[in-house]
């Protein structure tokens, strides 16, 4: 510009004043679509030094420059040197103030013009429905003695701006009416009007008019049409229309790319991706968040490295979803760096951003770094409590619930999230208790619980078995009109089958519309668990009859039933058939399953050479699988060599040491079973002491063996022994 500005001082006007004028005007253009105010002050200053400043294309093209810097106090002056009045100048600075939003004073310039034209009124129409004035833009319009496409199309799209989709179309009709043929802002406007409304009859019509008024081939309206194509759900039509277009811009791609993506062929959109000859910033965002959205977060991160390499700007919405994907990788370096290119561009604050970030510590396990975040909004009630969410939820998946719980209590406004998110934090960690306090003072308060909620606290009935807890919350869940869903559906299935009522489990999992491969072997399992292993075999079956396929944790349930009912060819036949018919490779619990089926069966020499031919070293369920079985058949040599290699793997699981002191036990070899003993004090193993629990009163009371922290321990012994010397005296009277 330097370069441009010397070059034009060492032109003499006097000599050349075409040329220097032309210079003048090119120079005028390019300061003002760079925002170049301090240059354009220098040039301005030149031209009063040469007396030339006054010539009326010098005279516009300064005030355009000085309004689109928005320096009014210089754009007056220069209207001030005018003579008389100018039509040009006067719809310059209506149009300036309407940009600026003042529109009053838009108004009173525009009154207050003894001659207007069409680009007067326009601007107008235009701006008033800009700024959501829809009845003084719709004044100006029907007292327009110019209405010709320009101004008719004006009012049009302003409807559509402002969510008035009919009255655009009733517009539209008028305007065909009148004589007035649309140009190719109108028809894309109409078909943004068809779209919103979802009127597609008229749609197709509107695609009659197009192509017979020729603009099947203008770029804009090709976008606009495929845009209503997708709408309509006519992809066909949407990819005809574009292979048919002999000029496409970024936005055709663009669009024909989330068509893709609308689909799910992620292939076919990266494909469509690759041969974009240009692209924008809105096509790569929306590939790095399908590709974060279908599970692929690495691709994500790579695309979006990619995207800054070749100098495009992320948006506010590219950076969230970056730092989301980051977040599911745990790749707190990156996050970092991404985090200071936030701070960087000064977004920080955004709601969406922070709320990722907090995410992204959280996940990585820096809950510190993650409250440093938290704590840097200033107005975190203005979020939706979004962030208390985020932050509530974060202290949640570290185990840290003391601060997730204090932060709850302070929160300044709750909404069902938040209760879910404590919730979910309470049953994580297996802090079963707290999640019936919570969830009852949540019903205190008068919020309504989401399903999620629902889940969760169901959930936590089904690890402590209660019945009565869960029949209460499956009423709650009727009372508020919430269908079978998956996700209820599920939980309510499996909440039933593991407090034991397989028939009311059953009963809710016929009743669900949809199930998912977790719906299946949530009852499939429940079946298996509760002695019904035919009856889990049998919805299997039926299982497979369907389009779902089964996962490893549904034929671990197979399996288990097959184990437990004496079906052991069909259980290997199950096992053989994972790799090659469901595609599921075998892992740790599935051969534990086959050697626990095996020795249940008695046949103890092929579980042992089941286990030897494993494709990885079998840990110690498979050892105390066999060695149950050996305890079963009172096969000691088996046992013996099924203890040596417990013993490699004592630390993991000394309940093996307790098998084999059984087994002695029951042969009658005390003095084995006594050194057993013996080598697992010194040794300082122990096996993990037994739980059971009763709800008494709507709450659940745990008891753990040789554990005197019960309250009521004492009152408990005392009934204990009163009920053991009852039962001598029942016995001596026989």
């Amino acid at each position: 510009m330097k370069a441009s500005l010397r070059s034009l001082f060492s032109i003499n006007p006097e000599t050349s004043f075409n040329s220097y004028i032309e210079t003048c005007l090119c120079l005028l253009k390019d300061i003002t679509s760079q925002n170049l105010v301090i240059q354009g002050r220098a040039l301005h200053g030149h031209l009063i030094k040469t007396g030339i400043h006054k010539e009326r294309y010098l005279t516009t093209r300064l005030l355009i420059m000085y309004l689109g810097s928005r320096k009014s106090l210089e754009a007056n002056e220069i209207v001030k040197d005018l003579n008389g009045f100018d039509l040009v100048v006067h719809n310059c600075m209506i149009n300036a103030n309407i940009q600026w939003g003042n529109l009053e004073e838009a108004q009173r310039l525009f009154d207050g013009m003894p001659e207007r034209n069409e680009v007067s009124w326009t601007a107008l129409i235009s701006g008033f429905m800009k700024h959501g004035r829809v009845e003084e833009s719709m004044w100006y319009f029907e007292r327009n003695p110019f209405q010709n496409v320009i101004s008719w199309t004006a009012a049009i799209c302003g409807f559509v701006q402002n969510g008035f989709s009919f009255e655009a179309l009733k517009l539209f009709l008028k305007l065909l009416e009148s004589g007035v043929k649309p140009n190719e802002v109108t028809f894309s406007s109409i078909c943004k009007a068809c779209a919103e409304i979802n009127d597609f009859r008229l749609g197709l019509s509107v695609f009659g008019l197009i192509f017979k008024a020729g603009f099947e081939k203008h770029v804009s309206v090709c976008n606009s049409l495929i845009t209503l194509s997708l709408k309509m759900g006519e992809v066909d039509l949407a990819r005809s229309v574009f292979d048919r277009m002999a000029k496409r811009d970024v936005v055709s791609w663009t669009v024909i790319l989330d068509l893709f993506i609308e689909m799910g062929d992620l292939g076919e959109a990266r494909r469509i991706f690759d041969e974009m000859p240009e692209r924008n910033e809105v096509s790569w965002s929306v590939m790095i968040a399908r590709y974060n959205q279908s599970g692929y977060p690495e691709e994500a991160f790579r695309l979006f490295r990619q995207m800054t390499r070749y100098s495009f700007k992320p948006n506010t919405s590219c950076f969230s979803i970056v730092l989301s994907a980051l977040a599911s990788l745990k790749a707190l370096r990156s996050g970092m760096h991404v985090h200071a290119h936030v701070l960087k561009i000064g977004i920080e604050k955004d709601v969406f951003i922070s709320n990722a970030l907090i995410d992204l510590y959280s996940k990585c396990g820096e809950t510190k770094d993650g409250r440093l975040v938290f704590d840097s909004i200033v107005e975190k009630d203005v979020a939706h409590v979004v962030s208390w969410n985020s932050m509530i939820g974060g202290y949640g998946l570290n185990g840290q619930m003391e601060e997730a719980k204090e932060l709850f209590d302070n929160m300044p406004k709750r909404n069902d999230v938040s209760w879910s998110a404590i919730i979910s934090g309470y049953l994580e960690h297996k802090q079963f208790d707290l999640v019936f306090a919570v969830f009852n003072e949540m019903l205190l308060s008068g919020e309504i619980p989401n399903k999620s909620t629902f889940s969760s606290v169901l959930c936590a009935s089904a690890s402590v078995a209660s019945l009565e807890k869960g029949k209460d919350l499956h009423g709650k869940i009727i009372k508020l009109g919430f269908p079978y869903d998956v996700f209820l559906g599920t939980a309510l299935t499996d909440m039933y089958a593991k407090s034991g009522d397989t028939e009311s489990s059953r009963r809710v999992f016929d009743r669900m519309p949809d199930k998912n491969e977790i719906s299946w072997t949530v009852m499939i399992r429940g079946l298996a668990e509760s002695g019904y292993a035919k009856e889990s075999i049998n919805l299997f079956e039926e299982m497979e009859k369907t389009s779902i396929t089964p996962n490893e944790l549904t034929i671990l349930s197979v399996l288990f039933a097959c184990s437990h009912s004496g079906l052991v060819d069909k259980g290997l036949k199950y096992f053989n058939s994972m790799e090659p018919i469901y595609n599921i490779k075998p892992n740790g619990r599935h051969y534990t399953c086959v050697v626990d089926m095996l020795s249940r069966s008695g046949r103890l020499s092929e579980a042992e050479d089941f286990i030897n031919s494993m494709p990885f070293e079998p840990d110690s369920n498979a050892w105390a699988s066999l060695l149950s079985g050996c305890k079963t058949y009172k096969n000691e040599k088996i046992a013996e060599r099924a203890v040596k290699n417990l013993w490699k793997l004592a630390e993991e699981h000394p309940a093996g040491y307790v098998l084999l002191s059984n087994i002695y036990a029951s042969a009658g070899r005390w003095i084995d079973a006594m050194n057993v003993r013996k080598l697992m004090t010194e040794k300082g193993l122990r096996k993990s002491g037994g739980c059971s629990w009763v709800e008494v009163r709507n709450q659940v009371h745990f008891f753990y063996s040789e554990d005197g922290s019960q309250s009521q321990v004492t009152e408990l012994h005392g009934v204990l022994e009163l009920l053991m010397s009852e039962m001598l005296v029942c016995q001596e009277s026989y």
